[in-house]
């Protein structure tokens, strides 16, 4: 709920995963479409979570999964 209730309403969920085997660790996907103007807030946004995070954009099988 942290998550969903500091983000900004301009932001789009566009993809959203949760996996979890058993353990007490969940991992998330999550596909979110910001305006580029708004980039250095979802920077300070996603900073300021404290949660650990990868930016996928460039990843070839992340192209792959989305074409």
């Amino acid at each position: 709920m942290q998550f969903l209730n500091a983000m900004s309403p301009n932001w789009n969920i566009s993809l959203f995963h949760y996996r979890n085997h058993g353990s007490d660790v969940g991992r998330v996907l999550v596909g979110v479409q910001v305006p580029p103007e708004e980039m250095a807030e979802w920077q300070q946004f996603l900073d300021t979570l404290g949660y650990s995070y990868w930016d996928e954009t460039e990843n070839p099988a992340y192209r792959l999964f989305l074409r």
